[in-house]
């Protein structure tokens, strides 16, 4: 029912926001250059690697030595507005119709940190990767990673129709409001350590005291 529910909506979504697909296209073609679209690979269903499509935000702007600048010194006011309206994800309800994500589901995170996570916190990815999912309806990027995992894992024990219905209403109120959409000091959101690195941090601490 997921799955069926999941293809409908995406379909439709293409279909009714073609008209926004096409201006946000051309917009970004003119004040970013190309290309359009931005794919990297993300973690999906069991860990499997998926290429994950949004629109560009950012430029491709490189120090002295060739090296990529910071978020925060790529990311242009155009793409921040993308990012606040969430109008950057509109190109993964493609990834829905492949199969490789839900419109519900913990956000797919970076492949690095696939070696970082506990038992508990690699349980995300028992189901498909969503556009949006519980922890973004309740905190976004505002949230620390703790936070932003527990919910994960809490959507993944009480998944439901239902539930997805009331997270999909939520996120277009929150996308309205605009809230959460970074972390305080961060364009978006610091990067993940691990848990591990973390207590191993605080072991060393310890023992210097």
């Amino acid at each position: 029912m997921k799955r069926v529910f999941d293809i409908v909506i995406a379909l439709l979504g293409l279909v009714v926001l073609l008209p926004v697909l096409a201006v946000v296209s051309i917009l970004i073609r003119v004040k970013l250059g190309g290309p359009v679209f931005f794919t990297q690979l993300r973690p999906g269903l069991n860990g499997k690697p998926f290429k994950m499509i949004k629109f560009r935000t950012m430029r491709d702007a490189v120090d002295q030595n060739g090296v990529i600048l910071p978020d925060a010194d790529r990311m242009t006011a155009f793409g921040r507005t993308l990012r606040s309206t969430s109008l950057d994800e509109l190109p993964e309800l493609l990834n829905v119709l492949k199969g490789d994500m839900s419109l519900v589901g913990p956000r797919p995170l970076l492949i690095q940190y696939l070696p970082l996570y506990s038992p508990e916190q690699n349980r995300r990815h028992e189901v498909r990767p969503g556009i949006t999912g519980w922890a973004q309806v309740n905190g976004r990027n505002a949230l620390s990673w703790d936070e932003k995992f527990k919910l994960d894992t809490w959507y993944v024990d009480n998944q439901s129709l239902l539930l997805d219905l009331k997270i999909l209403f939520l996120t277009v109120k929150k996308v309205l409001v605009r809230e959460g959409i970074s972390q305080e000091n961060n364009a978006t959101m610091e990067a993940f350590t691990g848990s591990i690195v973390l207590e191993h941090k605080i072991s060393s601490d310890r023992k210097q005291l």
